[in-house]
């Protein structure tokens, strides 16, 4: 009963039998060459990682079944320890994911024998660099499969197609071209969002998988994937590479470069997305949103999925759908999310500021592109600190961090997903949470990174009083106001009680839209009457004074 599958050269699988040299060729026609052999019959040698031919960035186990990528995105391509038979599936499972990087496992086949390849030669990339040489077949796993804990099988049939399987699902054709009348090598590139993979044992491929579909049928399925707007993104290597000889270019290796760039090599990845969210936004993977193709009010709150520490710098990144601009409103709260419902996330974010809860909301007004690194930090003086690839906005809120704070983000315009690279804790600054002391000293605000110093002036300030501390707004106040928090404590010393111009008078006023609290309401009004009046802390424009009355 049973197929028919060819391996290629079952002559040298004996046990303990030696490896032909890569100088072998094969003299007769290729469909000659091969040989028939009742399916699931499979070569005697464990399939293992080569111990040596291996990326600068590889970190192998004893077993020589688990690699890892030990830093940055590339540098990381490794090879099977023997040859791969004709229908013989190359079967490994995802142990570890890295959100911060673009692209993902790219895998293949070579005839170059390994052990032949100096790895000092072996370059940054499978593709472009290694496909563009003879002897290299290899393509980007599209990123959405790359999930931790799913298995990839891949195999080449005796017509040079390759193709690959996702857990139990059906089998798809990923490339054609591979020269099958040679020995083959699994190539594996452990590369971008992939970080870390295991092999497990090989199969032959069952007999169901030996006609999946029509080789169109199946270019259909896979080019209807790949316009998929609904998932991520996918690397150009996944959408050119049908044969060998096609030219692969990458922009994702420079995108990463920038990318690797921009953010510190201390980087946390266990920050992501909490499970609460807006009803119009998906979850890809827990470090990534999708905002569905919606007509009206969009509601697309999502929150961290914890609170965030004192000084903890969390790095997001946005895509956009066109070549047009995206917004993206942001803020800090200290409601729990696990306490909230999909049905109490409105369109507009800054109607949560009504709510008991503490909340301060903020939107971006420099227009965002696909690509963009943003980066937040609430610091130890309760200011949002905020980054835009790499160059510091300045302080975009003061808030009260005297209690855990969640930060939350909501998907304007033309953004459609929003991924959390990571996040990073200053070197000295690190602390236990964000309700942690304050300084009562004046500080300059702090940067995020070298840059332009000039704070944002284009966002709104809207923060919530219900449950501030000692403090109310008067009624004629045309916005909400800052409520005391322990970012302005009443502490002795230079910059306590006492008004910051005249030194006489108590601080009773806050600085809208900055929200220091350091004049007396006299000197407020005449400072607000000068001519580019600005605040003597932190020089940001004062739109408006608000004084407080303390309930003691």
């Amino acid at each position: 009963v049973g197929g028919q599958v060819t391996l290629a050269r079952p002559s040298f699988y004996s046990l303990n039998g030696p490896f032909p040299a890569t100088s072998h060729r094969c003299h007769h026609k290729p469909k000659r060459c091969t040989h028939i052999q009742p399916c699931g019959s499979l070569p005697y040698f464990p399939l293992l990682f080569h111990p040596s031919t291996k990326g600068s960035q590889i970190v192998m186990d004893m077993s020589q079944r688990t690699v890892k990528r030990q830093a940055s995105f590339c540098n990381a391509i490794t090879f099977s320890n023997r040859p791969i038979a004709v229908y013989e599936q190359v079967r490994l499972k995802i142990t570890k994911k890295q959100c911060c990087w673009s692209g993902a496992l790219r895998l293949g086949f070579t005839s170059r024998d390994p052990s032949r390849i100096n790895p000092d030669t072996l370059p940054k990339y499978a593709c472009p660099d290694l496909v563009s040489q003879s002897g290299f077949w290899a393509k980007a796993l599209p990123e959405e499969l790359s999930n931790e804990g799913n298995i990839i099988s891949f195999w080449v049939d005796k017509k040079g197609r390759v193709f690959y399987r996702i857990n139990d699902s059906s089998p798809m054709l990923f490339f054609s071209g591979v020269r099958v009348s040679e020995l083959l090598w699994a190539l594996i590139d452990v590369y971008g969002l992939t970080r870390g993979i295991q092999l497990l044992d090989t199969e032959m491929v069952p007999l169901d998988c030996l006609r999946p579909h029509s080789f169109a049928a199946t270019q259909r399925a896979s080019a209807q994937r790949n316009s998929d707007d609904t998932q991520l993104s996918i690397s150009l290597c996944d959408l050119s590479l049908q044969q060998r000889d096609i030219s692969c270019h990458v922009p994702q290796n420079a995108q990463n470069s920038q990318q690797c760039s921009l953010l510190p090599s201390n980087l946390d990845t266990d920050l992501h997305f909490h499970s609460v969210h807006g009803v119009h936004v998906t979850v890809l993977d827990k470090h990534t949103v999708l905002r569905q193709d919606h007509h009206g009010d969009d509601r697309t709150l999502v929150f961290t999925s914890r609170s965030m520490s004192c000084s903890e710098t969390v790095f997001v990144k946005v895509k956009s759908g066109v070549t047009r601009p995206g917004s993206l409103s942001y803020g800090v709260t200290s409601c729990d999310p696990a306490t909230l419902r999909p049905s109490d996330l409105p369109s507009n974010p800054e109607s949560l500021v009504d709510r008991k809860e503490f909340w301060a909301v903020c939107r971006i007004g420099t227009p965002l592109h696909s690509g963009d690194i943003l980066g937040f930090v609430v610091n130890a003086d309760g200011e949002v600190m905020m980054s835009h690839n790499g160059i510091s906005a300045g302080m975009q809120l003061c808030v009260d961090n005297s209690r855990p704070l969640w930060m939350f983000y909501s998907l304007h315009g033309t953004i459609t997903q929003l991924r959390i690279l990571g996040s990073s804790l200053h070197p000295d600054l690190r602390g236990p949470s964000v309700s942690s002391s304050p300084s009562c000293t004046p500080n300059t605000p702090t940067m995020l990174c070298s840059g332009n110093s000039e704070p944002n002036l284009n966002t709104p300030l809207n923060i919530n009083l219900s449950s501030s501390l000692n403090s109310s707004t008067s009624p004629s106040s045309p916005s909400s106001c800052h409520p005391e928090s322990p970012t302005f404590p009443s502490c002795s010393g230079s910059w306590g009680d006492e008004c910051t111009i005249c030194y006489e008078n108590m601080v009773d006023t806050v600085l809208y839209a900055c929200g220091h609290m350091c004049l007396c309401y006299a000197c407020g009004l005449k400072l607000k009457k000068m001519a580019n009046a600005c605040c003597p802390i932190c020089r940001r424009t004062i739109k408006d004074i608000i004084k407080t009355y303390r309930s003691t």
